[in-house]
């Protein structure tokens, strides 16, 4: 498989930014131990709306998705917020969207 990017979003559940903000936090370091990321420099923004993106470059997807430690995360993410689609935000909706950067610790 070719490497691809994504932007992943999750929009936190309301009174569930931190508990949203720790898994991200753990989620790209999770993925680039496991070698299912490129070394490429990842981003986390926010729109306005409170959605995460984060935006990283797949090595091996289909590994991802069989592999128990990111299935955690993944499953505790879908406990905390919904994953949306870029249609869902209103900077989609215009030319040159802008988004607020976050830097988040990663975990180690």
């Amino acid at each position: 498989m070719n490497p691809e990017i994504v932007i992943a979003m999750y929009k936190p559940h309301e009174g569930k930014d931190t508990a949203l903000r720790e898994l991200i936090r753990q989620h790209v370091p999770t993925l680039r131990r496991l070698e299912l990321i490129t070394d490429r420099p990842t981003l986390l923004v926010q729109a306005r709306n409170g959605t995460y993106m984060e935006i990283f470059e797949w090595r091996e997807v289909g590994r991802a998705h069989e592999h128990p430690e990111v299935a955690r995360i993944w499953e505790a993410m879908e406990l905390v917020a919904d994953l949306v689609s870029l249609s869902s935000l209103d900077e989609a909706r215009r030319s040159f969207p802008h988004f607020t950067p976050i830097e988040l610790e990663e975990a180690n």
